[in-house]
């Protein structure tokens, strides 16, 4: 579904990320490990174009996408759920999730969508006309997650999901995960709890310095000595 074939990137004249390949197939899970700084988010900011890919290239279902607009990404089946949630405080929990169908045409469909993210969070339809900016971290994490789904995405770019939540809310943000991947939506997951990623994920990559160093299945990676050592406190 997804493959970057030695991407360069960064913010400046100085790349970020150096020769990055790497591939997600269709239902996977895939997680993306590494300290910070490591280059996890401007691989997910590279994917979404909203930072600039210097080489390399970048395919979506076959065909690239390097230099398509952000908002045509969305339009294709490309989701990005940030870091640190976004979520627009001053609107309701409804005004957020109507944002992430913005680009939807087909009202029925909105609706669905919306009815299965209310499955998914029963705490969102119960908080529906609620400010954002009032909810708890996790109940906003789910609603940035909700907004994310919203735009019904093929490939959805999950980074750091469980980043600063009580440890109830982290054990639940990667139940849904996995709901929602076998709901048919393809995930890469940015995540520094490496434990809890790669007991969801079916393969993984670990990122040093911009340099992917290390790949395999996540059964693979959780018992691999390196990763114990520098992921898992072992």
């Amino acid at each position: 579904m997804l493959r970057l074939t030695n991407v360069f990137s960064g913010y400046g004249p100085r790349p970020v990320l150096k020769d990055v390949s790497l591939t997600i197939s269709p239902g996977e899970i895939v997680t993306l490990l590494g300290g910070n700084g490591a280059g996890k988010t401007t691989t997910l900011m590279t994917i979404c174009n909203i930072v600039r890919c210097i080489s390399g290239t970048i395919t979506f279902n076959d065909k690239p996408i390097n230099k398509m607009p952000t908002r045509d990404l969305v339009m294709m089946g490309i989701t990005q759920v940030p870091e640190g949630r976004h979520i627009f405080p001053r609107l309701t929990v409804m005004e957020n999730l109507e944002m992430g169908g913005f680009l939807r045409k087909n009202k029925g469909e909105v609706q669905r969508e919306l009815d299965w993210i209310f499955g998914l969070f029963p705490i969102l339809k119960a908080r529906r006309n609620q400010k954002g900016g009032t909810l708890s971290g996790g109940e906003q994490q789910m609603l940035a997650i909700g907004r994310g789904l919203m735009a019904k995405p093929k490939l959805l770019l999950l980074d750091e999901p469980s980043l600063g939540l009580a440890p109830k809310f982290v054990h639940l943000i990667f139940e849904i995960v996995q709901k929602i991947n076998r709901e048919g939506v393809t995930i890469l997951l940015v995540e520094q709890n490496a434990r809890m990623a790669l007991s969801v994920a079916h393969r993984g990559y670990v990122l040093e310095t911009g340099r992917i160093v290390l790949q395999d299945a996540a059964s693979n990676l959780m018992e691999n000595a390196m990763v114990k050592e520098a992921y898992l406190g072992a």
